[in-house]
């Protein structure tokens, strides 16, 4: 049980996208535990499931709990963030950290006045105004703001500048006026017209809409330069340059909205996924994507239809107004369905196709992967295709050879059974006939070695033979199979590190198998485990002829006494860890002191 569980939180880490959102993590129950937000999606849950990452005893426990993950993508980091916070306001999991107030997050408000303020706040009141937001960072917020201030002459006094209170000199400008940082409308040096166009200026960059503002800068920039008013033109440049490197926000919804709904449907033959997004002044609250099974030939509308129905029973909405990326031409119920072309509703109806999208492309995944689980010897099937074999590759024995700088030379046998490890099976060779680093007539050695013991024991052979190495190995293994009679009557091929080429024997062109295909990731497995067997073996063989070389440069410690322990303790690592009073029964308590202070 817990395998299978481990084995479809991996499955679904895996197919997870590089993008942004919030991923909610399932106890057994399918309750929401935790909740949590990522720039990139892939990473961020990946890492709580590496081994050298959860060591808080907390994050343990979480991770031992999850039993599903489920995620939804938007389009920046800001949106995660947002979405996150009111996840967590809406299921409140045990995990997460619970704000005790309702502590909002905030907007920016251009005011419905003569010579409008920008300013943030945290209280949408006044519904005549124009709000932005909600901004999930304050510090982002405020270096918005802060350009704002940098390009614009806006005004922060709460004055009243109607035509008749400018007029009659009501207002007296302020230091600002003074500083440069507001052009002083109060005292009517400033034209409304100039100000009203800072403003929509202001109001682009709010939107995102930043290529208007960008091309006014230009434009102004280029008739500065052309009129010899090189200060203004430097000006116009700087302001260009802000611009230019501002990352706007991705997506800004309306709060005077008060509810929102957002569906997207898209289908193949047989299904249909139908995502949901539910906005409540301005922020996604509720979001969920299903799989509908087509019956019949339904039609894309009426299997939208009826996913809206669905959607709005289920999570009690009555929102009046809804968006969507496909026209329904079925009344449902005195609400209004549109499907927005342009602007930030659009970016909605985006986002839910984009989320779609994901669900569908992990669910076609998780089918291919039942598919092939069904059949269990797929890669097997593949690689008896590339290879044009006569049978099904079930029993794969792979060779090895390690050395290095020539020392300690030995070479290892790995043995695959249907696709998997069979480690009972694995052989380890010291090489016996062979002095000095020989690849060559190492691999004769290992390969004579093992199949003539096979054929004396008459256990069956491999179905295939996969030599670590080029032509010359191959070359070799095949020279020991012909002196064994068996050449010919096993398959052998040879596969090369640097391009992963196949070798076969007699054939100088090797042959390249897809690098994706699970037939070549079979075959590299089966080397990769090869190499790492017989690497281990020969660190351990190096590791025990340095301790003997040691133990012999002891004075008093003959090759007598060398046997003696290693007839009693086995391996010099036993020796090594054996206590005084152990060692000392065998050679006595002045040897033994000695041996282990040298050691």
């Amino acid at each position: 049980m817990k395998e299978r569980v481990q084995e479809k939180l991996e499955k679904t880490i895996a197919q997870l996208p590089h993008e942004p959102g919030i991923y909610k993590y399932k106890n057994e129950e399918g309750t929401i535990i935790y909740i949590g937000k990522a720039k990139q999606l892939k990473n961020r849950v990946s890492s709580y499931f590496n081994k050298y990452a959860a060591v808080n005893r907390k994050t343990k426990k979480l991770v031992s709990e999850i039993r599903d993950i489920e995620y939804v993508v938007v389009n920046s980091e800001f949106d995660a963030l947002l979405l996150e916070n009111n996840l967590i306001k809406e299921n409140q999991p045990k995990y997460n950290i619970l704000l005790k107030d309702d502590k909002t997050y905030p907007y920016i408000c251009v005011t419905n006045e003569r010579f409008p303020r920008v300013f943030s706040t945290r209280n949408i009141e006044n519904k005549s105004h124009t709000y932005f937001g909600p901004y999930a960072s304050v510090k982002a917020m405020n270096t918005l703001l802060e350009l704002i201030r940098q390009l614009y002459h806006i005004r922060t006094c709460s004055y009243v500048l109607s035509e008749d209170n400018v007029a009659q000199g009501k207002f007296k400008v302020c230091l600002e006026y003074h500083i440069q940082n507001c052009k002083g409308p109060c005292e009517g040096l400033q034209e409304e017209s100039d100000y009203d166009n800072d403003i929509q200026q202001v109001i682009n960059i709010l939107k995102g809409n930043i290529s208007p503002v960008k091309h006014y800068y230009k434009e102004n920039m280029q008739e500065a330069a052309a009129t010899m008013e090189f200060e203004k033109a430097a000006e116009m440049k700087n302001k260009f340059d802000l611009v230019s490197n501002f990352q706007n926000k991705s997506l800004v919804t309306n709060p005077n909205i008060p509810e929102l709904e957002a569906y997207s449907i898209i289908a193949d033959d047989e299904n249909a996924y139908v995502n949901f997004i539910k906005i409540t002044n301005g922020c996604i609250t509720q979001t969920e994507t299903i799989q509908i099974k087509k019956k019949l030939d339904e039609s894309n509308e009426d299997i939208l239809a009826f996913a809206i129905l669905d959607f709005r029973e289920k999570f009690n909405s009555a929102a009046s107004k809804i968006i969507t990326n496909l026209a329904l031409d079925i009344d449902l119920g005195g609400v209004e369905a549109t499907v927005p072309k342009i602007g930030d509703l659009k970016k909605l109806v985006d986002l839910s196709k984009k989320n779609a999208l994901y669900f569908k492309k992990e669910k076609d995944t998780a089918k291919i992967e039942i598919q092939k689980s069904k059949s269990k010897n797929y890669a097997l099937i593949q690689l008896k295709e590339d290879l044009s074999l006569q049978d099904l590759p079930r029993h794969i024995e792979c060779f090895d050879n390690s050395n290095i700088q020539g020392t300690n030379p030995v070479s290892a046998m790995v043995c695959f059974i249907d696709g998997k490890p069979a480690k009972k099976e694995y052989r380890h060779y010291n090489i016996k006939t062979v002095v000095g680093p020989d690849d060559f007539a190492s691999m004769y050695e290992v390969v004579y070695r093992r199949y003539k013991r096979l054929k004396e024991e008459e256990k069956p052979l491999p179905n295939l033979i996969v030599i670590d190495g080029g032509k010359g190995q191959l070359s070799s293994a095949c020279n020991a199979l012909k002196d064994l009679d068996l050449y010919g009557k096993i398959p052998i091929v040879g596969i090369a590190k640097r391009l992963e080429e196949i070798y076969f024997p007699g054939d100088s062109i090797p042959l390249h198998i897809n690098k994706k295909s699970s037939s070549l990731a079979l075959l590299q497995k089966a080397r990769d485990e090869a190499h790492r067997f017989g690497i281990t073996f020969h660190r351990q063989k190096r590791s025990n002829s340095s301790l003997t070389s040691a133990l012999e440069e002891i004075p008093g410690i003959g090759k007598g006494t060398i046997e003696k322990l290693l007839i009693e303790f086995k391996s010099i690592n036993n020796i090594k860890n054996a206590s005084v009073t152990d060692i000392s029964k065998i050679i006595g308590l002045k040897k033994a002191m000695l041996l282990k202070e040298k050691l």
